[in-house]
């Protein structure tokens, strides 16, 4: 018999237990802030003891950065999600001599999604806990601007490559057009929420999303002039 042993990989319960810890952490964090929230109040929303927190997770600020990292994982994932949608099919070119299709539909389609997600709970609790905290936390920073936030716009950039590369958009530098898409979105979107504290209704985000492709493709459509790059 060998001598060896194998670690045995968690067990489901202690997993949901887990996620249930940040789950809770993140909703009080968001609620109270940091300073004002309290381990006692994030096992009770979580459903948990007490120690139990700190058998997972150590102590509150090791916990704040595990849930932010958590929430930030899961909007990234969402907005990703988002732009997937927006399909290669859209800068086909056409065919048998039927009229192009127009771009400005499943990009006004992106852009609305887009702002949706940045508006929903989640997506303002974790700004607004970014901006408050990221003197005390300035490795935030690297959560909300590293590589797993990053992928929704390599992924956005990719797909406008390929519309320039098909002839509905104008060759372009795709990275930073992908930038400025983002841009002209999350920069009126903050103004309108004043910064996440107000609810956009619907139709001044459709509003916003008409005016971001708008002006998009004025600078990056086909039929514009001028340097794009």
């Amino acid at each position: 018999m060998s001598g060896s042993t194998t670690a045995k990989p968690p067990s489901r319960g202690r997993i949901d237990k887990r996620q249930a810890i940040l789950s809770g952490a993140f909703t009080v964090f968001a609620r109270r802030g940091y300073a004002r929230a309290c381990v006692v109040e994030i096992a009770e929303v979580a459903g948990v003891a007490k120690h139990t927190v700190y058998n997972h997770l150590g102590d509150k600020e090791s916990l704040f950065r595990s849930a932010m990292e958590t929430a930030a994982d899961e909007v990234a994932a969402r907005t990703l999600a988002v732009v997937e949608l927006l399909s290669v099919d859209a800068g086909a070119p056409p065919r048998n001599g039927s009229p192009a299709k127009d771009l400005s539909a499943p990009l006004e389609d992106l852009a609305y999604r887009l702002l949706l997600r940045c508006g929903d709970e989640q997506s303002t609790a974790l700004r607004r806990l970014l901006h408050a905290e990221i003197a005390r936390f300035p490795e935030l920073l690297d959560i909300a601007l590293g590589p797993r936030a990053n992928r929704a716009a390599e992924v956005l950039a990719d797909r406008l490559a390929r519309l320039a590369l098909s002839g509905r958009l104008r060759h372009c530098d795709p990275e930073e057009a992908a930038e400025q898409f983002l841009a002209l979105l999350t920069g009126p979107f903050e103004s309108r929420s004043r910064f996440g504290t107000r609810a956009v209704p619907d139709t001044e985000l459709r509003g916003l999303a008409r005016s971001a492709v708008r002006t998009f493709l004025a600078a990056y459509g086909a039929s514009a002039t001028g340097p794009a790059s």
